[in-house]
Formats: C-alpha cells, sequence, structure tokens
C-alpha cells in the first residue's frame, strides 16, 4: 500500500515537472536566443568603432530622466552608450564622439542649467571644429518664458557652427509634452534601429485630500503664503526624499500640473508644501495657487504624484555640513533637508534665510528655535528686506547676509561643506551666485558644481 501511494506521488511529481517544463520551455529558449542576438549586436557595434553618448543638462531632473531613458533604449538596442552630465564632457572627448544624443533643459529667461555651467563656460565660449559629429537635441522648456528653449536652441546654433551635422531637426518639448517626447522617442527607435524600448510612462496621479491649511502671513506687505498638508486618499504614503517635489493638478487645467517643494519628510505622515498665492491684477488669482490656497475647502480631493528631484537631494552630501540659503517660500526646499537631517542625527546646519517683515514672514521661525536648542542648526541668519529698524537693519536680502560671512562660508567650504539654494531665480539666486563667487572664485564655485555640493532648485 505504501509502495504504490509512493509510486503515484512519483508520477504526479513528474507530470507536474513535464507540465512545467512545457510552459518554461519557450519563453527560456526565447530569451537565450534574444540575449545571444543583443550580445551578437553589442560585439558588432564595439567592433565597429566607437559608441553613443547621452549627455544631460538638467535642472530640475526631467532631463536626467529622459537622458537615462534615452540610454536604456539604446542599451536595449545592443549599443555601447554611455550616460553623463554635459558638464562632464571634455573638449577632447567632444572632439573624438562620433555619435551623441543631447538632452537639455532650459531655465529662466533662456539661461542654462546649473549642470551645463561648467560646459558652457570651458567650451561653448570658444571655437572647436566637430565635422565628424552627428549628433541629436531634445530640448526641454517652457513657451510662457520669452526665451523658450532658449539653451537648447544656443546647444544647437553652435554644434551646427563648428561643422557637427544632426541626425534629426532639433525636439522642443514644452512643460514635457507628450507629443514632443513621443517624437523624440520615435526619432529615437530609427537610430538605435529597435521597437524594444523601456516604460517611459510616468508614475499616475493619485487622489489626495487637503487636510490642513494655515495662512502663515497675515498682516505681510506680501502675497499670502499657506502651509498646506496633504494626505493620500487611500492612505498609503508613497516614499519620497527631501528635495523631492509633487505636481499638482488643479481641476481648471488638468493638462498643466503644478510643481512645488516638499516641506515635509514620510516620518511625518503627510505631504507638506508651503504655497503663496500668485495675484494677477484684474485676472484674479494664479489656477493653481489660487485653488490649492482658497478655493478648495479643507477635505477636498485633488489629483497629485510625487516626483523624484534627484539634483536636489541630498545624496553624497548626507553627512557633509550644509549651507542652506533660501527666501520666500523656498524654505520649504529647505524645510524638508532641515527635517531629515535632523532625524538623522547630522547637526552641522547653518540657514540663511530672506523675507519682508520679521513680524509676519518669519515661516516656521519655532521650528529653527527648537533645532537650535537641541544642536541641530549652527547658525542661523536672516535678512527682512521692509523692515525700517530692528532685527535684520543693516541687510536687505539674504544674499546681502554673505559678505559678512566670507570667512565662515570658506570655512565651512574647506571643512567639506556642500551649498544649497531654493527659492526665486530673478534676484535671489542671481544674488546669491554673484556674492558665492565673489568670495570662493568662479572657478571654485564651478569645481562645487561639478563635484554636486552646490545645488540650486530656483524658479
Amino acid at each position: 500500500m505504501i509502495l504504490t501511494l509512493d509510486t503515484t506521488r512519483l508520477a504526479l511529481a513528474a507530470a507536474c515537472l513535464i507540465s512545467y517544463g512545457l510552459v518554461c520551455a519557450p519563453p527560456l529558449l526565447d530569451w537565450r536566443r534574444r540575449t545571444a542576438r543583443e550580445a551578437a549586436g553589442r560585439a558588432a557595434v564595439q567592433a565597429a568603432g566607437p559608441g553613443w553618448i547621452v549627455a544631460h543638462a538638467s535642472q530640475t531632473g526631467n532631463a536626467e530622466q529622459l537622458a537615462a531613458q534615452t540610454a536604456e533604449t539604446l542599451r536595449l538596442a545592443g549599443l555601447p552608450v554611455r550616460l553623463c552630465s554635459l558638464s562632464a564632457l571634455s573638449a577632447d572627448e567632444l572632439q573624438q564622439a562620433e555619435r551623441i544624443l543631447f538632452i537639455v533643459s532650459t531655465y529662466g529667461e533662456g539661461d542654462a542649467p546649473d549642470a551645463a555651467a561648467a560646459f558652457v563656460g570651458r567650451i561653448m565660449t570658444g571655437t572647436m571644429p566637430l565635422p565628424q559629429l552627428h549628433y541629436a537635441l531634445l530640448a526641454l522648456g517652457d513657451s510662457s518664458y520669452g526665451q523658450y528653449c532658449g539653451f537648447g536652441r544656443a546647444l544647437d546654433t553652435w554644434l551646427q557652427q563648428q561643422g557637427a551635422r544632426p541626425l534629426v531637426e532639433r525636439i522642443e518639448a514644452d512643460r514635457l509634452a507628450d507629443s514632443a517626447i513621443a517624437a523624440w522617442r520615435h526619432a529615437l527607435s530609427h537610430l538605435a534601429g529597435t521597437t524594444d524600448a523601456p516604460d517611459w510612462s510616468a508614475p499616475a496621479f493619485g487622489a489626495w485630500r487637503l487636510a490642513e491649511r494655515h495662512w502663515l502671513n497675515e498682516g505681510s506687505s506680501g502675497a499670502p503664503i499657506y502651509h498646506i498638508e496633504l494626505e493620500p486618499e487611500d492612505g498609503v504614503l508613497p516614499d519620497w526624499q527631501s528635495g523631492d517635489l509633487v505636481q499638482v493638478v488643479a481641476p481648471a487645467e488638468p493638462d498643466k500640473p503644478r510643481e512645488y517643494s516638499i516641506a515635509s519628510i514620510p516620518s511625518d505622515g503627510r505631504v507638506h508644501l508651503l504655497v503663496r498665492l500668485h495675484l494677477h491684477g484684474e485676472r484674479g488669482a494664479g489656477v493653481a495657487s489660487g485653488w490649492l490656497c482658497r478655493e478648495a475647502p479643507v477635505g477636498a480631493t485633488l489629483q497629485m504624484r510625487v516626483r523624484q528631484h534627484r539634483h536636489f537631494r541630498l545624496d553624497g552630501n548626507e553627512h557633509r555640513p550644509l549651507i542652506l540659503i533660501g527666501n520666500g517660500s523656498g524654505i520649504a526646499g529647505l524645510r524638508g533637508h532641515l527635517r531629515a537631517r535632523a532625524l538623522a542625527g547630522h547637526g552641522r546646519n547653518w540657514l540663511l534665510f530672506g523675507e519682508r517683515h520679521a513680524q509676519h514672514d518669519y515661516h516656521y521661525r519655532h521650528e529653527w528655535d527648537a533645532l537650535r536648542a537641541a544642536g541641530q542648526l549652527q547658525q542661523l541668519d536672516v535678512a527682512w528686506s521692509r523692515d525700517a529698524g530692528g532685527q535684520g537693519c543693516c541687510v536687505r536680502y539674504v544674499q546681502d547676509i554673505l559678505p559678512a560671512q566670507a570667512a565662515a562660508l570658506r570655512d565651512w567650504v574647506a571643512q567639506g561643506a556642500a551649498i544649497y539654494v531654493c527659492g526665486s531665480l530673478q534676484g535671489m539666486a542671481a544674488g546669491v551666485d554673484r556674492a558665492l563667487s565673489d568670495i570662493l572664485g568662479r572657478d571654485k564655485l564651478d569645481d562645487l558644481i561639478t563635484e554636486n555640493r552646490y545645488k540650486r532648485d530656483v524658479y
């Protein structure tokens, strides 16, 4: 009886194994054939000559993400490819390269991203014969600015002036328009000779609830600014890091999500935002800020998703001293970093912040006082642009603090500090950059960019 039972079990097990083999064998064989084809393709390309370069210049991470997807598509086609920041390209590498795909963004009124500053200063200011170079260029921009895709167009013009030849006409993407990204993918498939590509789709928007909203600067001469807290309706909080962003969809403009810096960390249990109400005279409030700050009732549902902002994350700077400089609503991104640093027990932090009035615009003051008392904020400097006297009477804007702190700034940088700047592009960011350049020297500041120790999230 026992023998019969064991024989039956053995027969059933053998049948299962045979069935499993019949199911798995075709996909396995297909995978082995595909792997062999890809290996043969890579070997053929490597034997034929140099591979492809995918170079990106990103301010908020979009160009870098698209560059990574572009490089992965080339790899799937069996092509050798190097992925790098534009500023990592040397003059020699550029002159020797035969095929480069450029994905570059523009910020402000035609400015190059910080990640391209070294390339512009070192290479684009001169001439360089590039008759061997074939290239394609995807330019990211925002048509609401006067110099739409200004840097991408300038790079394209410079390359052609040096004799480089475009593989396809420049593709311009207005706020990452789907049609433009689809055109780039189509061109890429043609160049790579494959339709096999990774999934480029962004994470889906999810339903979030507006849980809290507080007007922070009542009585200020500046536009109202609100602290907003949001929580996912399904109760599942996504993961993010300090420095990341959210994209919020206002009901009146579902095709144009607005991006905001996250002012909290996951352990807070909610996404915190600091949103300034944009007022446009007779036209009223901005579509997104007006809805978030005034129109949407607490408890309302909105569509939102978290987006990685790798360029402004702490990443390799977690254990360095940190100098955080910002103004206005830019304190949101800096607050996220300070909360992350406090949670990790890193206390070597220096915050420099500017706003209008000490009485009305000292956002999160109680938090900074608590961090200082706990030894987690080593130095704090503030500037008030509309106060006639009292605290901050000797300075006007946050950039005006820096010359008086030049010796301390140089000392912090010498000890390995990283500098993070968040806030308005016009005025503050440019003024801070000039002050830092005067104090540290332009070459040193460019070195800090290359070392990922000078990062900016400006708008």
